[in-house]
């Protein structure tokens, strides 16, 4: 059995706390939170603690908080031993201020605190200072998800900013389509069939070959009519996100 302790309570905590409590070959011995506000989220059965002197032994440790505070937070833990690893996407390892060895569990997928996660199906991109951790590192990953990459700190920094494009940027349009669907007194959901079929197209389909609308016609009296209802910022990411669909057809 392989000893975790989970130090976090946000989002990527929850979902991960709810994974390794699932795992048959996983011991969850203890987690960490400074404070109680998302208690309900987690098993009440795991041994819960508010301070890092009294953390419990484990193989492996699990920073899953905020990006910014990593390096602080990882100075706090002064054991020698076990693995500590942080879940970024963007921090590369030596972000880890710790004495024990160090490594990186990143889970490439965006978490809702109330949103239902098949964790088996997440790509999970791992890194480590050492071999002998990377084999532990490697059979922890494997008790949670099907879908392992051994991924470099340069490697996983670009795969995070390919994240963001594909995932926050495209979530930022839904919520200006939103908008411009609620200002126009007509539902959101009209456009729920439209944005599934975009994203399940591309599980088959080279996006630049799926790409379809009037950038990629370049038909420059619909881009116009358009942009001349829209104002503000809205007007600037419609003309410049046209411009680059028109760019990249031309190419």
């Amino acid at each position: 059995m392989i000893k975790v302790v989970l130090l976090g309570a946000g989002n990527v905590a929850v979902h991960l706390a709810k994974a390794i409590g699932k795992a048959k070959n996983l011991d969850f011995v203890q987690r960490y939170s400074r404070n109680t506000k998302s208690d309900n989220y987690f098993d009440t059965l795991i041994s819960k603690t508010n301070n890092l002197n009294q953390l419990k032994e484990a193989d492996i440790y699990i920073i899953a908080i905020n990006d910014d505070s990593i390096a602080d937070f990882s100075k706090k833990l002064t054991f020698n031993n076990g693995l500590v690893v942080h879940t970024s996407g963007s921090m590369p390892l030596n972000t880890l201020q710790c004495k024990a060895n160090k490594g990186v569990f990143y889970p490439l997928q965006t978490f809702s605190k109330d949103q239902t996660i098949d964790y088996y199906a997440i790509p999970i991109a791992i890194e480590t200072e050492y071999k002998k951790d990377a084999v532990l590192l490697n059979n922890f990953a494997k008790s949670i998800s099907n879908n392992i990459y051994e991924i470099n700190s340069s490697q996983r920094e670009k795969l995070h900013i390919a994240a963001v494009f594909a995932n926050n940027f495209s979530n930022h349009m839904y919520k200006i389509a939103k908008d411009i669907c609620e200002t126009n007194n007509f539902s959101f959901d009209i456009l729920k069939p439209l944005i599934l079929e975009t994203a399940n197209k591309v599980q088959t389909l080279n996006p630049a070959k799926a790409q379809t609308g009037p950038a990629k016609r370049n038909d420059q009296e619909v881009i116009q009519n358009h942009i001349s209802q829209l104002a503000g910022e809205q007007k600037e990411i419609y003309q410049l996100i046209s411009d680059s669909i028109i760019k990249t057809i031309k190419n």
